[in-house]
């Protein structure tokens, strides 16, 4: 499942390239992807177009775009018209005053609401490729961005395509990446389960496609309500305003947010009667971190994954807590981890922090830090990595 690292990759991909476009028009192909919108396909459908994706937000694995009117948004210091000398005369009136109420009313009050689940992608179709920075490591062969690459539109959908019309038994067409030109239409993709039409995206993208294979994820129009910690404070990722969706309105904050108070965490994981690796995985507690961090961060901080939380020093959380945001930090830098096709950023490319994990995934490979071979134990229907030397279990397990 995506982690931190990962929605983070595609929030940032997605405040480059789309946000600022107006959602033109919507395609449900299969109606379970939005079972969490009240309403239904064609509700979601209403809610959306016309509507423009103001910004890209994330509090821990949530990602969310706030939906307002499409036209000039006010900011903290909306811009002022120059004035233009006129001459006096009876038949010029004065402009009327612009009333506040009349920009708070732009303000957003809703957003699209997306939780990636176990394989959900967000894909740019047809953005320019000199619209997105170049990163910081090689890019994959056959990357979308290739200088040499110029994008095309795609078809045009056949409007009698209804809803379900796409099902996982179709054959896939030969994978072409996203924003390449292509001779067929990338819409078939037998897992592309919602597309948003968009105009005037900065980056000249013509859809957002919401692709997912094991259709865990899911897309939602939500009503946006106050962060219960703070009326002043931003209340995600991405975005100044102190509002978040309502579904998200439980969980925590997660540690690479500025407004993360540190020292209540540490209190908070030590006043509970858990595992380590269960408090850090617990969403209300702190948000973000899954079983591949939570495990390299335990490494990491040198604490083996069933210590008992009220049995910890604070100095020891901390090291932990520290352990996971730092190596969510260098996950981010190289795209987020990898070890398949499902999870891909918004250009269509595997991120390849895989390849510096330490202990996820490597049982009975050579620790990196002392050399004795890494144990799997079994744990809430996954797995945990551990060293055997540098991560000793605690007494009686």
């Amino acid at each position: 499942m995506p982690e931190l690292p990962e929605v983070e990759t595609v929030r940032g991909g997605l405040d480059r390239l789309v946000v600022g476009a107006t959602v033109r028009d919507v395609e449900v192909f299969r109606e379970y992807s939005v079972r969490r919108h009240d309403g239904g396909p064609d509700s979601f459908r209403d809610q959306l177009a016309g509507r423009r994706l103001a910004a890209a937000v994330r509090r821990g694995k949530f990602l969310w775009l706030p939906l307002t009117e499409p036209g000039p948004q006010p900011g903290p210091n909306p811009p002022v018209e120059p004035k233009v000398p006129v001459e006096p005369t009876a038949s010029v009136e004065p402009a009327a005053p612009v009333e506040p109420s009349a920009l708070a009313e732009t303000r957003p009050a809703a957003a699209l609401l997306a939780h990636l689940g176990m394989s959900g992608q967000l894909l740019v179709r047809g953005a320019t490729a000199n619209e997105v920075p170049a990163r910081s490591a090689p890019e994959p062969t056959g990357s979308a961005l290739d200088a040499s690459t110029q994008a095309a539109p795609a078809p045009a959908v056949d409007p009698a395509i209804a809803v379900d019309a796409v099902t996982d038994d179709q054959a896939a067409p030969t994978p072409t990446p996203y924003g390449a030109a292509s001779p067929e239409d990338d819409w078939k993709h037998p897992h592309l389960r919602v597309r948003l039409h968009l105009d005037d995206a900065p980056s000249g993208a013509q859809y957002l496609d919401f692709v997912d294979q094991r259709t865990f994820g899911h897309l939602s129009v939500q009503d946006l309500v106050p962060d219960g910690t703070s009326a002043t404070v931003p209340a995600g990722y991405g975005s100044d305003l102190p509002v978040l969706p309502e579904p998200v309105a439980h969980i925590a904050r997660d540690l690479l947010d500025p407004n993360l108070d540190l020292d209540a965490l540490v209190s908070r994981v030590r006043r509970r009667r858990t595992q380590v690796k269960r408090a850090l995985l617990d969403q209300t507690v702190v948000s973000g971190v899954g079983n591949i961090y939570a495990d390299e961060a335990l490494w990491r901080a040198q604490v083996h994954w069933a210590r008992a939380t009220d049995k910890l020093r604070a100095v020891d959380v901390r090291r932990v807590l520290d352990s996971a945001a730092e190596v969510m930090r260098e996950a981010l830098v190289q795209g987020g981890t990898s070890f398949d096709e499902l999870y891909v950023n918004v250009n269509g490319q595997s991120g390849y922090f895989d390849r510096s994990l330490a202990v996820y995934g490597r049982e009975n490979e050579e620790c990196r830090r002392c050399g004795t071979l890494v144990r799997r134990d079994a744990f809430m229907n996954r797995s945990s990595f551990s060293c055997p030397v540098c991560q000793p279990r605690p007494r009686g397990l």
